[in-house]
């Protein structure tokens, strides 16, 4: 951000450093001991439970929630985490409200469900907070397995394989482990270098090694990771990120919104963080809900969020949606951009009124902008040979890709729906099957 940060009106300290700590203290405090066991008391224990088909990892969540009220988290907690490593990070950050909790019965029933995700948090921290790692490493196999990229896909697969016992290396382009989960989620949802935290202590299982700063097609390629692993996982996301499509938009002040919340997220202090006045973020899913409100906890005096559909079409969930209009962020829905405005700056931004089928209407608008943030969509980087479908790695099965030995995960696997507790699913069952794989090998 250091070309913006000299654009006029995109300055640093719009707010003290006590309200800036404030602004992004964290979203969820987790439960004490009590308010954990009066949360746990609500849960009806269903036999057959809905909660458990609505979480893409199939937690057993009324296993570990009885486990909580019983007085034994940490039990919980290994319930938790055989099926989601990253069953902390996922507690902060996984759209509860629309997965296991939309499908509570008393959500169904009262209109308002058990608290899953915080109860998850509770049994998640009490355990990494001991610094517990409740499983072991098999006996080595012999076997080496190449992981492209340390989000939570790469993660979670490297876990499961080396607790299967094979050796596991993973390569990954930025400078620390994590991916989206360091690099690219609200600050104020997962606060005190939890991502980095839970890193290690996923490291704990041993047998796993990090390489950063290390890119597919840069460098490493497809083909000699398979001469030189017995099996490659790809979990390397959508690092690009698609262009507006609106005239004027390479002018200074445009940004996209993924490098803006990586910047924040890796901030030391936030006071230094350049943002603007007037600030519009383009786009309706979380990364949009996330650059909006994070510009408005750190001072811009308007941000307004502008998507291309109705409300009803955001990938953002309503909890997420009401929470951008709660910290101040305005929402204009059925406009796209057209055109951006200014003398090599950025002064305004034009939209369109579309209709519902995306046709223009031929009314438009402007709004004040010293600072744009692009937040639609991002593409797929270094694909190389394998086999596409759409925008995507075509996989079938436990992540299979068109070229054998090679699997694919997450974001940037075909028939996922680009959230954290799915590339953790996905990842985790890749590894399962490269661990078949490799055993029926002899």
């Amino acid at each position: 951000m250091t070309a913006n940060a000299l654009t006029p009106g995109i300055v640093s300290g719009r707010l003290p450093p006590d309200e800036l700590g404030t602004n992004f203290s964290d979203l969820h405090p987790k439960l004490d001991d009590h308010e954990a066991l009066v949360a746990a008391d609500r849960c009806y224990f269903c036999h057959d439970a809905p909660c458990i088909t609505a979480c893409p990892t199939d937690i057993n969540i009324p296993l570990f929630i009885r486990q909580i009220s019983t007085g034994t988290p940490e039990a919980a907690a290994k319930t938790i985490l055989s099926q989601n490593i990253l069953g902390g990070m996922c507690a902060r950050v996984c759209p509860t409200e629309t997965l296991c909790e939309q499908a509570c019965v008393r959500e169904t029933a009262e209109g308002k469900p058990v608290r899953i995700g915080e109860l998850q948090r509770y049994a998640t921290d009490r355990l990494m907070d001991k610094g517990i790692h409740p499983f072991s490493r098999a006996a080595s196999t012999g076997r080496r397995v190449a992981v492209v990229g340390a989000g939570p896909a790469g993660l979670a697969c490297a876990h499961r394989l080396a607790m299967k016992g094979h050796d596991v290396v993973i390569h990954d382009a930025r400078p620390k482990a994590g991916g989206l989960n360091e690099f690219g989620i609200a600050a104020y949802k997962s606060t005190g270098g939890y991502a980095q935290k839970e890193v290690e202590w996923l490291m704990q299982i041993g047998g796993i090694t990090v390489k950063t700063g290390v890119a597919l097609g840069a460098g490493l390629t497809l083909d000699g990771l398979k001469a030189e692993y017995d099996a490659v996982f790809l979990g390397i996301g959508l690092a690009g990120v698609n262009a507006l499509g609106a005239e004027g938009e390479d002018k200074t002040g445009v940004m996209d919104a993924v490098e803006f919340i990586a910047e924040l997220r890796q901030a030391g202090d936030l006071s230094k963080l350049p943002v603007g006045r007037d600030v519009v973020v383009i786009g309706g899913g979380m990364t949009a809900i996330d650059a909006a409100v994070q510009a408005k906890l750190l001072g811009a005096l308007n941000v307004t969020l502008v998507y291309r559909r109705g409300r009803d079409r955001m990938n953002a969930s309503p909890f997420e949606q009401d929470l951008a209009a709660s910290k101040g962020v305005r929402i204009v829905t059925n406009a796209s951009p057209v055109r951006v405005i200014g003398n090599g700056s950025l002064r305004e931004i034009e939209f369109e009124y579309t209709d519902d089928a995306l046709k223009p209407t031929g009314q438009t608008f402007r709004l004040a902008a010293d600072q744009v943030f692009k937040a639609i969509g991002q593409t797929l980087e270094g694909s190389g040979a394998l086999a596409l479908e759409g925008r995507k790695i075509a996989v079938s099965g436990a992540g299979r890709t068109s070229v054998a030995g090679v699997w694919a995960g997450g974001d940037c696997a075909s028939g996922g729906d680009d959230l954290t507790v799915t590339a953790v699913a996905e990842g985790r069952d890749a590894a399962e099957d490269i661990h078949t794989s490799l055993m029926a090998e002899g």
